[in-house]
């Protein structure tokens, strides 16, 4: 899957929990992608995010991923 792919899914569920305080936003996407997102898919996020290319996630999406290591 290509990066662009993955922060436009991973965007998509952090705006599912927009409506929420932050700190629920955040816990809620994590889970979300741990519950329902494939390990390869996981494992691409996390990659992204520790290789700085964070541009295009959104903030809820980047502090998910650091509860997901």
């Amino acid at each position: 899957m290509s990066d662009a792919a993955l922060i436009r899914m991973a965007n998509q569920i952090a705006a599912n929990f927009g409506g929420r305080a932050e700190a629920a936003a955040v816990e809620e996407t994590a889970s979300h992608i741990s519950r329902f997102w494939d390990p390869r898919m996981r494992a691409d996020l996390l990659r992204l995010v520790a290789d700085g290319k964070t541009a295009g996630l959104s903030s809820i999406v980047t502090q998910a991923a650091s509860r997901l290591r």
